[in-house]
């Protein structure tokens, strides 16, 4: 089954279930400081889930566009990605637990034809902040799970939320497909590599305070979630989510440019096929950020940094990332128009951002290995002379020195960083000072006006 099946199918079954179907949110969130990006389907319904009316009603369901960075080193693996779409219903204070698990394994089993024989699931084990959900298990017996293929985890396992420090949270219970070749085991072995988490129910009942206290919510909700990538290489029999469509069009284009063999070189193509994409939906987001050395534009810049790095490694001298823009606009476009109408936004800043790295990583690489050469581990002064210098991010230094078998001293980095940034401001302050020393008294107070307006966007 392809992708744009899976996900057709997902709606239409949860539409003739009564959920309204409701748009992806923004990538990056319109309302909450606390995440650089949207991290899950449930992020931008808080509201609702917290007690504000839904325009739409209490039940809805969405393909939502996610983006989530805590793993972006381990990109380059067969299970890692930083961008992806997520399908997802919600019950605000409608169903709860056993009307959420049946609708589960009616998916599950019935559309996308799943054996029984297949499947495995968890339960939450309870702990002093909520009790053991016995609920869930015995809804999973009544629907033929057998007690052997039900196993209870802890709060680091089978408990999601909240998005960010505070909000919404609660147990959850998620379902686990075998993709071993040879016949499932009749016991659920959570260990074993195996057995592939496909869908997660949250049972949102709480909400977490400022104190680390789990209150429980006025209304009881259903949040669930089901990753579009790991399914779709599931349902097609895939080892990883490479080899599917979504990511197989722009590895041919890598393979094409490279002149070399995804095999023979998939952590770099698999590094640059994920960034890639992730860096067009961040341009091509309706509140879309640019290359910067902070927030949402930082992770960018690491993003297309981290590609470019690695299309040089693989021998490319003339870099060009537009070329898979281009594809993965393409790919998208028909599901998410925006990233058509910002064509030429998004490909305009990969080519700046390339003209600004491509001039300085050569003359940083060589002086890197001539760090290196002298040394097994990168001091403080020398990581942070390749970033302010050479524009390289210190996660790139990091990378490069595991390849080369060496440390890098980030906590000395962290240091000489800080450093920077108290001179800068000093040196602001002295200008600021100068500059109006002999500025008359209504250019004075202007000039504080706007320093005052800026700090003030900033806070914000």
């Amino acid at each position: 089954m392809k992708a744009k099946e899976l996900k057709k199918k997902y709606l239409d079954f949860f539409k003739s279930k009564g959920h309204a179907i409701i748009p992806s949110a923004p990538l990056i969130p319109e309302h909450d400081p606390s995440v650089l990006f949207t991290t899950a389907g449930m992020h931008p319904l808080v509201p609702f889930l917290v007690g504000q009316v839904h325009p739409l009603g209490n039940k809805v369901a969405s393909v939502q566009k996610c983006m989530r960075t805590g793993d972006i080193d381990e990109v380059g693996d067969s299970t890692h990605n930083t961008f992806f779409e997520m399908l997802g219903n919600w019950s605000f204070g409608d169903y709860f637990k056993e009307e959420a698990i049946a609708m589960s394994f009616e998916f599950l089993t019935r559309v996308l034809k799943i054996p029984l024989s297949h499947l495995a699931v968890t339960c939450f084990i309870g702990d002093e902040d909520a009790p053991r959900d016995e609920t869930s298990a015995t809804k999973w017996k009544q629907l033929g799970i057998s007690t052997e293929r039900i196993a209870f985890l802890d709060k680091e396992d089978n408990w999601w939320g909240p998005a960010g420090s505070t909000g919404p949270c609660g147990p959850d219970s998620e379902m686990f497909y075998w993709v071993g070749k040879d016949k499932p085991p009749k016991e659920f072995d959570t260990d074993d590599d195996r057995w592939v988490e496909i869908w997660n129910d949250v049972f949102m009942e709480y909400n977490k305070t400022q104190e680390g206290k789990y209150v429980p919510l006025s209304q009881k909700n259903v949040d669930t979630g089901l990753g579009v990538e790991r399914v779709t290489a599931i349902l097609q029999g895939k080892d990883e989510i490479y080899q599917t469509e979504l990511f197989l069009p722009i590895i041919r284009d890598i393979e094409r440019i490279t002149k070399k063999k995804y095999e023979d070189n998939t952590k770099a193509m698999r590094i640059i096929a994920d960034h890639m994409r992730a860096s067009v939906f961040i341009l091509g987001d309706e509140r879309g950020a640019v290359p910067s050395n902070v927030d949402q534009g930082y992770i960018l810049r690491r993003f297309i940094r981290r590609a470019i790095r690695h299309l040089k490694s693989l021998g490319v001298k003339d870099i060009n990332t537009s070329i898979f823009a281009e594809k993965i606009i393409d790919m998208y476009k028909d599901e998410y128009p925006l990233l058509e109408e910002k064509r030429n936004f998004i490909l305009d800043e990969l080519h700046k951002e390339e003209e600004r790295f491509t001039k300085t990583l050569e003359m940083g690489l060589r002086k890197f290995e001539t760090m290196t050469a002298v040394s097994d581990t990168i001091s403080g002064k020398d990581a942070f002379l390749l970033f302010q210098s050479y524009g390289f991010p210190i996660e790139m230094t990091r990378e490069l020195a595991e390849e080369k078998g060496v440390s890098v001293a980030e906590s000395a980095f962290a240091v000489e960083f800080e450093k920077h940034q108290e001179l800068s401001r000093v040196g602001a302050e002295k200008k600021f000072k100068g500059g109006l020393s002999d500025a008359s008294e209504e250019t004075t107070r202007l000039h504080t006006a706007t320093h005052l307006l800026n700090e003030a966007l900033k806070t914000v």
